[in-house]
């Protein structure tokens, strides 16, 4: 009996993930929650025939784990999901969006399709990176090409401490992953440049690429999120005090997929004052963009966010994440609170 298998005959139809899901609180179908999914992955296991509904109702999961954190019967629904989808795609079944996902990843070595130099975000540091690093900063598809000032102010701090980057990085494969395509050339050329470099740890920005490099890579690797890198450092950084309020967002795929909750918060509360959000920690809800929703349903992506924007306390001047895919989601759900990273928070308070 396979490990999903497993997971399917351990839900007993109890209903608590209906409770917790974001997606079934928003769309309210069996289909689109996490028991309805299951249901739909053991019919699919059991020669289902697969439409347009069964392919809507497996990829409008984000993959965001409330539900196996919330379960009394220990299955692991979003996993079933994420392997059902692949099974599919197999199968040559996916949607539109997964089918130009994969094609722009592995064409391109990003999802986004850019075919612009991935590294060109170093600018004026490009002369500060080296060939030998015991450290790595992995700067992800969204820190090159959508937050590449962002990335730049993370290098900036890192190399200070004898971080490198990898030349020819490429996605690092969670996009591919979570959406059931088969990452492992991205993943690959990634693990042959670190063993050249000779690094001992990954570091980098983005949940999603933190919890692959961490969980999915065929070789184990010893990957910090950068928020837990420089609350190790936090003495060696010279920051003042910051008149600011804000509230933080933990990512679904860094805090609870992976237990880093208190690191961010150290750097947040080290420079100003934190007013904690409604939901948080291991009860976060989720931005809405991940497992491939805000690439192929835009709408429910920006629906979700909007039910995340809710737990925003009144009076903050900022809302602050650590991740740059929960960023893009939640700014447009958070209407005139702007979203922020960590990092830019930490560059307003360095001397």
């Amino acid at each position: 009996m396979t490990e999903d298998m497993r997971s399917i005959l351990k839900c007993v139809r109890c209903g608590t993930c209906r409770s917790v899901c974001p997606v079934f609180d928003v769309l309210g179908w069996e289909s689109t929650g996490a028991r309805g999914r299951m249901m739909v992955a053991h019919g699919v296991s059991q020669g289902l025939e697969v439409d347009k509904d069964v392919l809507d109702s497996l990829n409008t999961c984000t993959t965001c784990g409330m539900c196996k954190e919330m379960c009394p019967s220990g299955a692991a629904p979003t996993k079933v999901v994420e392997n059902t989808r692949h099974q599919l795609v197999l199968q040559g079944k996916m949607t539109d969006a997964q089918k130009e996902l994969r094609g722009n990843a592995i064409e391109t070595g990003n999802p986004l399709g850019e075919s612009a130099e991935r590294m060109a975000w170093l600018g004026d540091s490009r002369k500060d990176v080296k060939d030998k690093a015991d450290y790595v900063y992995f700067s992800g598809c969204l820190g090159s090409y959508r937050y590449p000032d962002l990335a730049k102010r993370t290098f900036d701090i890192l190399k200070k401490f004898g971080v490198t980057v990898l030349k020819d990085e490429v996605c690092c494969g969670s996009p591919l992953l979570r959406t059931g395509s088969d990452p492992s050339e991205l993943m690959e050329k990634n693990l042959d440049q670190i063993k050249e470099i000779g690094a001992h740890t990954i570091i980098t920005g983005c949940a999603g690429c933190f919890s692959t490099l961490k969980n999915d890579y065929p070789e184990k690797l010893n990957v910090m999120h950068v928020s837990q890198f420089l609350a190790e450092r936090l003495d060696e950084m010279d920051l003042k005090k910051l008149d600011l309020k804000v509230a933080y967002h933990d990512p679904c795929h860094l805090g609870r997929c992976n237990g880093v909750f208190d690191e961010p918060r150290q750097l947040i509360t080290a420079v100003c004052e934190l007013d904690e959000m409604e939901n948080i920690r291991e009860k976060s809800k989720c931005c809405g963009a991940g497992g491939g929703v805000l690439k192929g349903y835009p709408e429910l992506a920006l629906e979700l966010s909007k039910k995340r924007a809710e737990d925003i306390p009144e009076g903050v001047d900022y809302l602050v994440t650590v991740c740059p895919l929960c960023r893009t989601n939640l700014q447009r759900g958070s209407g005139d609170i702007k979203v922020i990273d960590v990092l830019d928070l930490l560059e307003m308070a360095m001397v």
